[in-house]
């Protein structure tokens, strides 16, 4: 539904002879017709089509929100109540399709599973260039192009779904680059991929901003994001509440209040380590272990012999470049994925005997995608399902899961129409529902907010208090060394090392192997 659509654009305001591409005027929106609260409320906002914006603010701020208004997605698929307008190309997104504004704005979802539908990678960044009626010669040759900029030509014939989280987001990446629009905007982008290939995006998007390409970033990492942008807004309950340098606007005072974050890059990682209280009780109690696990996929080996124990109270961070592994890894303590060889002990007992079901109660998992693990209506009937499937309702400790993650205003909201953060708050309070011995989780501050950060942080050390066991796959170095004392680096399928965030961070070797830091010369600082 659209109201208050005026009948006429007036001409854009010019500066330094270049007429301004996106222009959002009035802009109100909320994604259902009655009774929802405003996501954006009343942005007025000018983007030059070779602007490098980067768009900043809190999980649920609606940073994710307004970009979909630039290629039409809001209000054209969404739907929802959308009031003023917005103006791309000097016309107003009403009047055009999603596919009239293809070409314009391209757009990487922060989810990127939810925009890969080929078989091969190949086939991905291809689908978009027959639509625009390329000569094949012309499409093969933007395909070789696109694919060497972006790292991926060994990736090509890879089927998208079966690859990390972080190659798919490549993938969706190189599929828009190969369309040429007038803008990209990005939601997320650095959320899922590792030190070496947060460089290589950079500076794909420095070289195509150079060319006269307009980069939009939606980016809660300030160390990632902030040194390319030429301007920087900041979105706060859906207004815009900072507009500016990104060397003006970002002052300790600015990310504490808005919930921003660094880079989670090396030199972050150290100053955590140093500060952060490491230790681990050795004499503990082996919960989970993995006793020379393999694992293969159409023949092909994932993992290769896996030796992996976890104590009772212990936290521990699984390290490593996409496609190390570690998410596949993740799926086998809660029996999602098998092994081919080998086996996993869970309290004394290999859990090739237990079914899925059987072990939800004793091993909670958050997943990198949360939308792939939604299937009830509602956050609320998200949150209880596994306890109310296995006769473990714990009002008191809903509660508490309910406002640590800051879901009381989403309960009744369908969590497939959550911002990404939001998703991923949902999904780590139906993980934890059914208090279960172990947590797994799978980048878990991904799109999340320097807020929230601190809150999970806390609360990770809780559960361990009380005994419970915690590992997470990330790429967020300064998190790790902050709450997991113990850091497992993986790469190729296999354990590279072992040990302490301290001995890690101080073995470079190491980190450039394993992908926790880029080549030299090649590094993603500020």
């Amino acid at each position: 539904m659209i109201t208050d659509r005026a009948e006429a654009i007036p001409p854009a305001p010019e500066d330094e002879g270049i007429p301004d591409f996106i222009r959002t005027e009035g802009l109100r929106y909320a994604y259902r017709k009655r009774g929802a609260p405003w996501v954006l409320n009343g942005i007025d906002l000018a983007i030059r089509p070779d602007a490098y914006l980067l768009v900043a603010g809190a999980s649920g701020s609606g940073k994710s929100t307004l970009c979909r208004t630039f290629n039409g997605l809001i209000p054209h698929f969404y739907g929802g109540v959308l009031e003023g307008r917005v103006v791309v190309g000097g016309q107003d997104t009403a009047d055009l399709s999603v596919a009239d504004l293809f070409g314009q704005v391209g757009m990487v979802f922060q989810n990127p599973d939810a925009q890969l539908f080929n078989r091969t990678v190949e086939g991905e960044i291809a689908f978009g260039l027959e639509s625009l009626g390329l000569p094949r010669q012309a499409m093969k040759a933007r395909i070789d192009a696109v694919s060497r900029a972006m790292g991926i030509v060994d990736l090509l014939d890879r089927d998208p779904h079966s690859m990390s989280g972080g190659e798919q987001q490549l993938t969706c990446l190189a599929a828009i680059l190969a369309l040429a629009p007038t803008v990209v905007a990005l939601d997320e982008p650095y959320a899922s991929l590792d030190p070496a290939n947060v460089w290589r995006v950079r500076r794909t998007l420095r070289d195509i901003h150079g060319q006269g390409t307009g980069v939009i970033v939606g980016e809660h990492r300030m160390g990632y994001a902030a040194p390319d942008a030429e301007r920087m807004i900041v979105i706060d309950n859906g207004r815009v509440a900072l507009d500016g340098p990104p060397s003006r606007l970002l002052t300790p005072i600015t990310t504490e209040t808005f919930g921003l974050t660094g880079g989670g890059d090396v030199a972050d990682a150290v100053s955590a380590a140093s500060s952060a209280a490491s230790h681990s009780d050795s004499t503990a109690e082996t919960v989970l272990a993995v006793e020379g696990l393999t694992h293969a996929m159409d023949g092909k080996p994932i993992l290769e012999n896996i030796h992996f124990a976890l104590r009772k109270g212990e936290c521990a961070a699984l390290l490593g470049a996409n496609g190390a592994g570690k998410t596949t890894l993740l799926k086998h303590f809660n029996g999602l994925l098998r092994p081919t060889g080998g086996r996993i002990i869970l309290n004394g007992r290999d859990i090739r005997d237990l079914s899925v079901s059987r072990l939800a109660r004793q091993v909670g998992m958050a997943f990198q995608n949360p939308s792939s693990q939604f299937f009830k209506l509602s956050v609320k009937d998200e949150i209880l399902a596994g306890p109310r499937a296995l006769g473990c309702v714990d009002e008191k400790w809903i509660d508490g899961l309910i406002r640590l993650f800051r879901l009381e205003p989403l309960l009744e909201r369908p969590p497939f129409r959550l911002s990404g953060g939001e998703k991923k708050r949902v999904a780590f309070a139906a993980a934890l529902a059914a208090q279960p011995e172990v947590l797994a989780l799978d980048e878990p501050t991904a799109g999340q907010d320097g807020h929230f950060r601190k809150a999970l942080g806390g609360f990770l050390s809780d559960l361990r208090s009380l005994g419970r066991s915690v590992v997470f796959a990330t790429h967020d170095l300064a998190f790790a060394a902050r709450n997991a004392p113990r850091w497992v680096v993986m790469a190729e399928g296999g354990i590279l090392a072992d040990g302490s965030p301290r001995d890690i961070l101080a073995d470079p070797a190491l980190m450039v192997n394993a992908g926790l830091r880029p080549p030299e010369g090649e590094g993603t600082g500020v």
